[in-house]
């Protein structure tokens, strides 16, 4: 009796050990040999890559067109910004931005920045951006931003300038209005990159001033 007991428990652990070294070597096969699929892989790669687009617009542009993106200043506080192909040519930051009209001009073929002006249109010489807006060529593009107040300056020879440029809003532009604007003197109508905003206080959002303005789109390149 004691030799078959022993001979039980023997064949017991032997049993044991053998399921349990079975065990571990499925396991430890399964565990080497899992994979996700390619596409499920592919697609979590993918889902955490940001697309980076020209300006940070919502969409990347098409061949032939250049993306922009301008911001108007918000009340007397924070300047305008002005984006053109990925560049930053006018902001807060590069202090490069004043009151009135912030200006900057593109070649429309090459997308080049000619210049960037600023115009004091509440105590400055508004003869200067008569002179400026008449030196355009058709073949440049004009950015404009507003920046505190751009109207009190305005004048009826200045209006028509902007109106040749495109615009549908220069003829009421006043006394801290919010305005942002492309155009060129070639547009064959009135340009569809113009926003505007009247100083109203009964809508403003900042006290004495309406809201910011953003604007971006893609204008067709110049050829």
């Amino acid at each position: 009796m004691r030799m078959s007991g022993v001979l039980r428990l023997l064949a017991v652990i032997f049993a044991v050990v053998t399921t349990w070294l079975f065990i571990r070597e499925y396991i430890d096969f399964n565990m080497k040999t899992l994979r996700l699929p390619r596409w499920m892989g592919s697609a979590h790669k993918n889902s955490s890559q940001l697309v980076k687009t020209k300006c940070g617009l919502s969409k990347s542009c098409q061949d032939n067109f250049f993306a922009f993106k301008i911001v108007s200043g918000a009340a007397n506080v924070v300047g305008p910004t002005m984006c053109f192909e990925d560049q930053m040519i006018m902001s807060p930051v590069k202090n490069n931005v004043g009151r009135g009209l912030n200006i900057v001009l593109v070649d429309g073929t090459t997308g080049v920045v000619l210049t960037q002006k600023c115009f004091d249109m509440y105590s400055g010489d508004a003869s200067l951006l008569a002179k400026f807006l008449k030196e355009i060529s058709e073949q440049m593009l004009v950015l404009v931003a507003s920046y505190d107040d751009p109207g009190t300056k305005m004048n009826k020879e200045i209006r028509e300038l902007f109106s040749n440029l495109g615009s549908t809003h220069a003829m009421q532009l006043g006394f801290r209005d919010s305005w942002v604007f492309l155009g060129a003197q070639n547009f064959k109508s009135k340009s569809p990159f113009e926003q505007f905003l009247k100083n109203n206080p009964e809508t403003n959002k900042y006290d004495g001033w309406p809201e910011l303005l953003e604007l971006e789109g893609c204008v067709p390149r110049k050829i």
